[in-house]
C-alpha cells in the first residue's frame, strides 16, 4: 500500500524490536500482527485486536500450513517416544561396544560423526553425542569445552543441512505461507548456499584434524586434567523407563523409516515427480510413519502399554507446542506484511541506499544480531523470512540466496548466544560450565561467521 510508505515497515520492525527488548518472541510477533491490521484498516484498538486474532486463526484455514503445524506436534511425539523406549541408551551402548575409539582424536571424530548422523532434532544430537563421548574425552584428557563446541557445532547446522526434521518443516511452512512458488525446491536450493552451517561443520572437522584451539580454548585444554565433573545419566536426562531394555534398533529403524519415507512421499504426492510433490504432506506422512514404526516396536517388545504410549505422545506434542505457536504467528505476520506491501517498499529503499549485491550479507548480519539477542534461531527465521522473501520477489532476485542468508544468520547468532537452548543443552551434555562453553566457542563462531559474511558478499555479486 503506497499510501502507507515507511509505515509498512513498522509491523516487522516492532516484532524485531520487542523480541530484542523483551526476548518474548510470541508477544513480539503478535504485536507486529496487531499493528499491521491497525495500519491496514485504520480501525480502533479493539477492532484491530479482533482482526489480528482472526488473522492468526486464518493461518490454520490453509491446509498446507495446518499440515506443517501438525507435523511439528507429531515430531515432538516421535522424539519423546525415542527417548522413553530405550532407543537413545541402546544407541549409546552400541557405539561404546564398537571400541573404535583408541585415542583422543578418534574420540573427537566420534562426537563429530554422531552429530552428523543424528539429525532428527538438535537437542537429541547433543545429548547422544555428549553422553557417548564424555567418558572418552576424560580418558584421553581432552577438554570438555572442546566436546561442547563439537556437539554444538554439529547440531543445528546439520539439522539445517539435512532438513528431514522439524527445522525443515518449520521453514518449509514459512516459505509456503509467504507465497513462495515450489517452496521445497527453494529450501533445497538454499542448502548449498547456507554458508554458516557449512562453515561451522567444516571448521569443526578442521579443528579436530589439526588440533586447532584458538583463544580461550587453548588455555582450557592446557589445564585440562579430565574426569573432574560428574557424568550425566542419560536415562535420567531423557526420562527413560527403567524397566525397558535399551535397544539400538529402536533408534536406527525409525530414523531409517523417517529418511526413506520423505522422498517416497514426495514421489507419491508429485505423481512420480519428486520436486513437484507436496512438502507439507510429505513431512507429515514421514513423521507419522516413523512414529508408527517406533510405537509398534515398543508394543511388540512389551516395553510400554498403549496407554503409556498415548500419554507419551501427548507429552511430546506439548513440548513442541511453543514452536507450533511461533510458526502460526510468523505465518500471520508474513501475510499482513505482504498485504501492506512491506517487501516492495523495502525493495525500493534498497535500490536507493544499499547496493543490491550487498543485500544478502546485510540480511545475514541482521539475522545474526537478532538470533544472538533473542537466543532463538527459529524466532529469527519467523521474523526475517517474511521480510527477506517479499524483498527478493519485488527485486526479481533468486529467493534461495535470501533464504540461505536468513537461515545462516539465525544459526550464527544462535550458535554464539549464551541464552540459546542448544548452547545450554550442549554445556549440560558435555558436563562443563555453561559460561566456559560460551567463552571458548565464540572465537570459532566468529571465524565461521566472518567466512560466511565474505561468502555472501561474493554470492551477492555473482547471483544478483
Amino acid at each position: 500500500m503506497t499510501e502507507l510508505s515507511w509505515l509498512t515497515l513498522l509491523p516487522p520492525f516492532i516484532a524485531i524490536g520487542l523480541a530484542l527488548l523483551t526476548r518474548q518472541v510470541y508477544l513480539a510477533l503478535f504485536a507486529g500482527i496487531w499493528l499491521g491490521f491497525f495500519l491496514l484498516n485504520h480501525d480502533g484498538f479493539f477492532a484491530s485486536l479482533a482482526q489480528a486474532l482472526d488473522g492468526v486463526l486464518a493461518v490454520l484455514a490453509n491446509p498446507g500450513d495446518a499440515r506443517v503445524v501438525m507435523f511439528t506436534l507429531v515430531i515432538g511425539a516421535f522424539i519423546i517416544t525415542l527417548e522413553r523406549c530405550g532407543a537413545v541408551s541402546g544407541f549409546v551402548r552400541f557405539l561404546e561396544r564398537s571400541r573404535w575409539v583408541t585415542n583422543g582424536k578418534r574420540a573427537q571424530w566420534m562426537a563429530w560423526l554422531v552429530g552428523i548422523v543424528i539429525f532428527i532434532e538438535s537437542n537429541i544430537t547433543v545429548l547422544v553425542a555428549g553422553t557417548v563421548s564424555r567418558p572418552l574425552f576424560d580418558r584421553f584428557k581432552i577438554a570438555r569445552e572442546k566436546l561442547a563446541y563439537i556437539i554444538d557445532s554439529t547440531s543445528a547446522p546439520v539439522c539445517m543441512l539435512i532438513p528431514l526434521n522439524a527445522w525443515g518443516a518449520f521453514n518449509l511452512g514459512l516459505l509456503d505461507g509467504l507465497g513462495v512458488e515450489e517452496p521445497l525446491k527453494v529450501l533445497l536450493a538454499s542448502i548449498p548456499l547456507n554458508l554458516y552451517a557449512i562453515a561451522a561443520v567444516a571448521l569443526t572437522a578442521y579443528t579436530i584434524s589439526r588440533n586447532y584451539n584458538p583463544g580461550p580454548m587453548a588455555e582450557v585444554q592446557a589445564r585440562t586434567s579430565g574426569g573432574e565433573l560428574d557424568g550425566i545419566d542419560i536415562s535420567a536426562s531423557t526420562g527413560e523407563k527403567s524397566h525397558i531394555k535399551p535397544r539400538a534398533i529402536n533408534m536406527l529403524l525409525p530414523v531409517l523409516v523417517l529418511i526413506l519415507a520423505m522422498p517416497f512421499s514426495l514421489w507419491i504426492t508429485g505423481d512420480g515427480k519428486i520436486f513437484e510433490g507436496s512438502g507439507s504432506t510429505s513431512v507429515l506422512w514421514a513423521s507419522l510413519a516413523a512414529l508408527t514404526t517406533v510405537s509398534v516396536m515398543v508394543l511388540l517388545q512389551r516395553g510400554m502399554s498403549l496407554d503409556e504410549l498415548s500419554h507419551t505422545w501427548m507429552e511430546g506434542a506439548g513440548r513442541m507446542l511453543p514452536l507450533a505457536i511461533i510458526l502460526v504467528l510468523a505465518l500471520a505476520l508474513g501475510a499482513i506484511s505482504k498485504t501492506l506491501g512491506t517487501g516492495q517498499y523495502v525493495a525500493g529503499l534498497v535500490g536507493d541506499s544499499i547496493p543490491l549485491a550487498l543485500l544478502p550479507v546485510v540480511i545475514f548480519l541482521v539475522s545474526g544480531v537478532i538470533a544472538f539477542s533473542v537466543g532463538s534461531s527459529w524466532g529469527t527465521f519467523s521474523i526475517m523470512l517474511p521480510i527477506a522473501i517479499p524483498v527478493a520477489s519485488a527485486l526479481g532476485a533468486e529467493p534461495a540466496l535470501f533464504v540461505a542468508a536468513v537461515l545462516s544468520g539465525g544459526i550464527f547468532g544462535d550458535h554464539s548466544s549464551p541464552i540459546s537452548d542448544t548452547t545450554i543443552v550442549s554445556s549440560l551434555a558435555a558436563g562443563t560450565e555453561h559460561i566456559e562453553h560460551v567463552r571458548t566457542q565464540i572465537p570459532y563462531a566468529l571465524r565461521a561467521g566472518a567466512v560466511s559474511a565474505f561468502g555472501f558478499i561474493v554470492l551477492g555479486y555473482l547471483m544478483l
